[in-house]
């Protein structure tokens, strides 16, 4: 068992009384963990079983008396169910078993979809469950193979949770690397030859089959179109009407399919930071997939250094706004935004967290300039009270101040 950031978090939670759903994309571990922190005699439900999934969809009270045959001295017995999006009807019967006995059983309901579970009106349980959610690896979880500097700051610490790093870390990797495979547990844990072919795999099972399974897309021809325009574009500002014209497909299911990805945890907007004095800005979203590797294979290009050369700019940039959004997303606490006026001028990204606004800008470059701090520079002076420092994440040896209150730091250090 490889060490996960989210593993201290969960297991202290799991202890709390009551029901625990945990929701994220395909093969980003979360059975592992699971499975990995609950107790040997848990009742465990595998909905991703064609045979079980058949049996709770035509009786699902039976969940309700396996549940009840459990030994009632047993206070706390948990009850593990997993591709429970598979049987919505399964939410009313731990409510039902819940309110009932508070004490008896511990549930812990996994899915990775949550169309399925809002189409069908599923019960997810508001005021009786606590949410979590499992990403794709952090720097944190996945070090960087040049040795972390002591003295560089990042603009958002990610510490590890619990305070000691782990005794069993995901294996080191360049940038480069990253940057062709992503960061999915199985993908960065398997063997070299095997990362590409395994990444065509889950574009294909889950990005398409598992779509079509779930009966989510009518005209699937379309929506393959749509796919593969919409990973090409990872990292750029929404544009229904260019997509549209595109791919042929209206605007409103455009925005569907778009929706779509999200609700699979596949995909994720970045806002627009709106509150500036500036008149001219852009307020159309960004959109980002979940995972570079993903996207690669969702694309239609082949996971490889070879892809990265060929324009590592924009997947460097993608690469830093996906990993300030998981940290973002694991810490609880503040949003991502980009700011971009009409004629080009933008801030990559700007982390929003209470008072706090750290504008941080990409460069794909071992030596930044003074220039490459202009944009940062002027959105400090349209915010002083909240702005203290800005970045430059770049390809730098270490850091260094271009401009008063303006760091180059190396991408090892965020």
């Amino acid at each position: 068992m490889f060490g996960r950031w989210y593993a201290v978090p969960l297991r202290e939670k799991l202890g709390r009384p009551f029901v625990h759903l945990m929701f994220g994309a395909r093969q980003t571990g979360k059975s592992t963990l699971l499975n990995a922190l609950l107790p040997p005699d848990t009742l465990r439900v595998d909905l991703s079983n064609p045979e079980e999934r058949s049996r709770y969809l035509a009786q699902p009270g039976e969940f309700v008396r396996v549940c009840r045959a459990l030994p009632s001295d047993r206070r706390g017995q948990f009850v593990f169910v997993d591709e429970v999006q598979s049987v919505p009807a399964i939410f009313d019967a731990v409510q039902h078993l819940y309110d009932s006995d508070k004490g008896r059983w511990r549930f812990v309901l996994c899915g990775s979809s949550a169309r399925r579970l809002r189409r069908a009106g599923a019960n997810l349980l508001p005021g009786r469950s606590f949410l979590h959610q499992l990403y794709p690896l952090t720097l944190a979880e996945h070090p960087a193979t040049e040795p972390r500097i002591p003295y560089a700051t990042s603009p958002l610490e990610f510490p590890w949770a619990g305070g000691e790093s782990p005794s069993r870390p995901f294996p080191a990797w360049d940038l480069g690397t990253r940057l062709a495979y992503g960061a999915l547990p199985g993908i960065v844990a398997s063997e070299e030859g095997d990362r590409a072919e395994l990444l065509r795999a889950f574009s294909i099972v889950h990005l398409e089959e598992e779509i079509r399974r779930e009966a989510l897309v009518r005209d699937w021809g379309a929506f393959l179109r749509f796919l593969r325009f919409a990973a090409a574009e990872s990292g750029q500002i929404l544009n229904y009407a260019a997509i549209s014209q595109e791919t042929g497909i209206s605007q409103p299911t455009v925005k569907a399919y778009y929706q779509l990805l999200e609700d699979m945890f596949v995909g994720f907007r970045v806002p627009v930071y709106a509150r500036s004095p500036r008149k001219n800005l852009l307020s159309t979203p960004r959109f980002f997939f979940f995972d570079l590797g993903v996207r690669h294979a969702a694309a239609g290009l082949a996971p490889s250094p070879e892809t990265v050369k060929a324009n590592p700019g924009p997947l460097f940039e993608q690469w830093v706004g996906i990993e300030l959004w998981k940290r973002l997303q694991y810490l609880g606490n503040g949003q991502l935004h980009y700011q971009r006026t009409r004629d080009g001028a933008e801030v990559d990204f700007i982390v929003e967290r209470g008072r706090a606004l750290i504008p941080i800008e990409v460069k794909w470059t071992e030596r930044p300039a003074p220039q490459d701090a202009r944009r940062l520079l002027k959105f400090q002076k349209e915010h002083p009270e909240r702005v203290e420092r800005g970045y430059i994440v770049c390809r730098c040896p270490r850091p260094m101040e271009i401009r008063e209150n303006v760091i180059a730091l190396p991408w090892s250090c965020l």
